[in-house]
């Protein structure tokens, strides 16, 4: 009896190692822990109207050159700003929402500060800030714009919006985690 019984145990030990073994390894996946201890720090300069807008040379050699536009045209304005505050992870910085002289809108992140980790996204939204647990999981539940991927956790970095986007319907900016739906930090815009 104890031979049969030893032999039964053999396969079922092994298959719990197994199943455990892809366990982990799913979770290594999905979590990416590492990611919290690496860095990430892109800087990117303030754009003008020469770095955000291509010049047409498909009208060939005879069209007429672009007028130039004065230093003052150049500068971007502020149309609201906010300071980042902490969610599911420690962050920091200043967000401005910027109109360049060509009319384009852009999200600017500047001195940001916060943790890496796995789809992390910049998201233009209308919820409001909350401080604390209660202001996690509050910015995909009302309308919210995909600026694309988080360059860097560290850093100034620029996000253009899409075509057509009313920036005043929008009122925060979060850093927010696609993986695991929920806001690493927020800011709220206040119009200048």
């Amino acid at each position: 009896m104890g031979r049969v019984r030893g032999t039964l145990t053999r396969p079922m030990v092994a298959g719990a190692l197994v199943v455990a073994v892809a366990l982990v390894g799913v979770g290594l996946y999905w979590f990416k822990p590492w990611t919290l201890w690496q860095d990430d720090t892109v800087q990117e300069a303030l754009p003008d109207v020469a770095a955000a807008e291509p010049a047409d040379t498909s009208a060939g050699p005879s069209a007429k050159p672009q007028k130039t536009p004065s230093p003052e045209q150049a500068a971007p304005v502020t149309v609201a700003s906010g300071d980042l505050i902490s969610h599911e992870h420690t962050t920091s910085g200043t967000v401005r929402l910027l109109r360049l002289a060509d009319g384009w809108h852009i999200v600017r992140l500047e001195d940001l500060d916060t943790s890496n980790g796995p789809d992390l996204r910049v998201w233009l939204t209308d919820a409001p800030v909350k401080e604390g647990r209660a202001g996690w999981f509050v910015f995909d539940d009302g309308r919210h714009e995909s600026l694309g991927k988080l360059k860097g956790n560290k850093g100034s970095h620029n996000y253009r919006l899409p075509a057509g986007l009313d920036p005043a319907d929008f009122t925060s900016v979060s850093i927010w985690c696609d993986r695991f739906s929920v806001s690493f930090g927020a800011a709220e815009l206040a119009r200048v």
